[in-house]
């Protein structure tokens, strides 16, 4: 054989060999899992977080904190939005209907995912089946606040009020069908008096009717409060949850006040769009969990009124369920429903 018939059947074999292992590497490859390929370098652009309720607001307050942590300890960047709208419906629905590559999270909470689907006739998106818990992040008590001028020193000031002059004695709400509205409601049924209901579209708006006099009292989560009592705008009457809040020690249970088994509080936890990838989930979570054990997010959340939990997606999943079964029989003997 002469030197270029030689040197041809060399190219010709290497080309070969090339083919093949470049058809091994296809092969590999596609026995990689899509949620590993789609994973790596995750995140490597910002991260849109939905917050279903005005600025000001608990589920706001901590968005902002758990994601300024999250900044700073893993250098991701976050993007807070806030999409107010059919009692925190709208956001959930914008998440639920996003692309599903862990780029667009929900900051979502007992009102929106535990109550909406049964205070609603019609939901655009079912929160177990359009949605993937990732973390549980914090829980707040409830609390009943007065304006500081209120002639109400105590809870039983105002159910003696009430008791003499049905549904004059009016309470703000976030809006119809929040815990603010239906702790409301289970208040009235155990002191058998009729308060006036006044529903807002959030919690900023509430906390400045409330602060001036204009409505008598607010039914409304610790964290959203807190900052007002502190200033001296608001009086804390009672807390819902069985033993006093650890930032507002002044203010009595509900059983203190003479109601036995009153317990109402809110959770806050991170979701993305149902068929996000697991791999993407596990490093949400793990990142969560991770800088929920930092003292100084505890402490700052602890100031703000909640207190930090964390867990993983399957118990966060069992959390929201329990819950939707909880809150659809208070939701049934309050009577309340939107079409």
């Amino acid at each position: 054989m002469n030197r270029f018939a030689f040197n041809s059947l060399l190219r010709c074999r290497a080309k070969a060999f090339t083919s093949v292992v470049s058809g091994l590497l296809i092969a590999v490859a596609s026995l990689v899992p899509v949620s590993v390929t789609h994973a790596q370098g995750y995140p490597n652009k910002p991260i849109r977080l939905v917050v279903p309720f005005p600025p000001g607001g608990a589920t706001d307050i901590i968005a902002r904190e758990t994601t300024q942590r999250l900044a700073s300890t893993h250098r991701w960047t976050f993007v807070v939005e806030n999409r107010p709208g059919a009692g925190g419906g709208l956001g959930v629905d914008v998440v639920a209907k996003a692309a599903a590559d862990g780029y667009t999270l929900l900051l979502g909470q007992t009102s929106n995912l535990a109550i909406n689907p049964s205070l609603y006739a019609k939901l655009p998106c079912d929160p177990l089946k359009d949605l993937v818990p990732i973390a549980p992040i914090a829980t707040a008590p409830m609390v009943i606040v007065v304006p500081v001028a209120s002639p109400y020193k105590t809870l039983s000031d105002l159910l003696v009020a009430a008791k003499a002059a049905p549904d004059t004695v009016s309470f703000a709400s976030s809006g119809n069908g929040s815990l603010g509205h239906l702790t409301g409601q289970q208040l009235q049924t155990v002191a058998k008096v009729r308060l006036r209901h006044i529903p807002y579209k959030g919690a900023s708006q509430a906390l400045i009717d409330v602060m001036s006099g204009t409505v008598d009292g607010y039914f409304t989560s610790v964290p959203s409060v807190r900052q007002a009592i502190r200033n001296g705008r608001l009086r804390a009457l009672a807390v819902t949850t069985a033993s006093r809040a650890v930032d507002l020690p002044e203010a009595p249970t509900m059983a203190e006040a003479g109601f036995g088994n009153f317990e109402a509080s809110t959770w806050f936890g991170l979701l993305a769009p149902a068929g996000t990838p697991e791999t993407i989930v596990k490093t949400l979570s793990s990142a969560v969990n991770d800088v929920l054990k930092q003292p100084e997010l505890r402490a700052r959340l602890a100031a703000e009124g909640a207190t930090v939990t964390g867990g993983s997606p399957d118990q966060f999943t069992e959390t929201i369920k329990s819950d939707i079964t909880r809150w659809a029989n208070l939701v049934r003997a309050a009577g309340a429903r939107i079409e």
